[in-house]
């Protein structure tokens, strides 16, 4: 299927590794010039080299807690590319811990990653997508925005939050021909799956191995995820195959929610 990418400039957020990079090769393999950012410059560089053999890609060393970073990264972008169509939005999770053990702190440094990073980023790309009257925004989310996790609080809260802005920004923006979805990751092999996995082991007393063959039996698809099923699904939506969904938050995650609605 032909998904009419070409020369179409996506920026992906956090890209250096998992679900971030997942997403911009599948952007790239389908002739869509690439931005990315992360704060590790290492691991940055690798990611660009590899995205860089299929297409034109630039990779900025971004904390996106910070929006003097980020307004410099699009900045960059616009320098580089001269234009913004795509932006995948995409942080790292907050602390795994329950309630009672968050801090103030805690609950602050979560909203600057998790929520105040996707409004920033939003605000940059939404005139320039008005004024061509062509825009892609999608939000790398969590099936906890759904189905809460108790050692997720902060995540669960704030991706909530996420699934309510997606279908306010798809209301406001739905005339300037801007679509804007969110997807809903289940458990995906990356490092905050492993992560997941390190704080769970420990207080159950298991080991990693029953711990990943017990999440498989959750799944209707008895699997977890490879963040290539992420990226193509990005993909898809940033398309003109895609251009009557928006306001979607899209469950990815192998069945794994099992509510209606």
């Amino acid at each position: 299927m032909n998904l009419e990418l070409n020369n179409r400039v996506a920026m992906v957020a956090a890209a250096s590794k998992g679900l971030g990079k997942a997403c911009a090769l599948a952007l790239a393999k389908e002739g869509c010039r690439v931005s990315i950012c992360a704060r590790d410059e290492e691991s940055l560089e690798k990611a660009r080299a590899e995205i860089a053999a299929h297409i034109d890609t630039l990779a900025v060393v971004t904390d996106v807690s910070s929006a003097t970073e980020l307004e410099k990264w699009h900045q960059q972008t616009i320098k580089r590319f001269g234009q913004v169509d795509i932006l995948v939005t995409n942080t790292g999770g907050p602390p795994v811990k329950r309630f009672q053990e968050l801090t103030d702190e805690q609950w602050i440094a979560g909203v600057e990653s998790t929520l105040l990073n996707v409004v920033r980023l939003s605000r940059f790309v939404i005139p320039e997508m008005q004024a061509r009257r062509w825009g892609r925004i999608i939000h790398l989310t969590s099936l906890v925005a759904k189905q809460p996790v108790d050692e997720l609080t902060i995540s669960s809260t704030l991706r909530a939050g996420l699934s309510g802005l997606t279908k306010t920004l798809a209301n406001q923006l739905g005339p300037d021909n801007i679509t804007v979805n969110a997807i809903l990751t289940g458990h995906i092999l990356t490092d905050r799956q492993y992560a997941l996995a390190e704080a769970r082991v420990k207080e159950r007393g298991i080991t990693h191995e029953q711990y990943f063959a017990q999440a498989a039996t959750e799944i209707p698809l008895r699997r977890l995820g490879e963040p290539r099923e992420i990226g193509e699904v990005v993909a898809f939506l940033a398309s003109e195959r895609a251009s009557y969904i928006s306001g979607v938050s899209l469950q990815v995650d192998g069945g794994l929610i099992r509510a209606t609605m």
